[in-house]
């Protein structure tokens, strides 16, 4: 299964994306200055929302292309993907790192960068 380093590998191998801390100071990479993918712990409030199902391990953030990827992603495999009210109506889902195999980790990866990388930049990507 995944892990921080998994993460950082492969969306740093992505052109032009840098690691920098979020406002937080946890791990997270951008496009062009667009966030994609980030270190999401739960909150109390997260904790509160989700109750028992509140999930124990590292979890990541990550962009999608709309909320009916992300309604897809979390009603085809709840183990792994799901959210909480804070990303309400946004498009980003969150993903239990330790539970997610590597190759799914990089596809999925590669899809939020792509949803946040500047046309010109993804059409070069898709290209090669």
């Amino acid at each position: 299964m995944a892990t921080w380093e998994d993460v950082r590998r492969i969306a740093l191998a992505l052109p032009e994306t840098t690691e920098r801390p979020s406002y937080d100071g946890l791990p997270a990479w951008r496009v062009k200055d667009k966030l994609f993918v980030w270190d999401r712990p739960l909150r109390k409030r997260d904790h509160e929302g989700l109750g028992a199902s509140a999930p124990d391990g590292p979890i990541l953030g990550v962009s999608v292309p709309d909320l009916g990827v992300k309604e897809a992603l979390v009603a085809d495999d709840p183990d792994v993907y799901f959210t909480i009210p804070h990303l309400d109506g946004y498009p980003a889902v969150l993903v239990r790192l330790e539970r997610i195999p590597v190759d799914e980790l990089a596809e999925l990866i590669t899809e939020a960068w792509l949803c946040k990388a500047p046309k010109r930049l993804a059409k070069e990507f898709r290209a090669q």
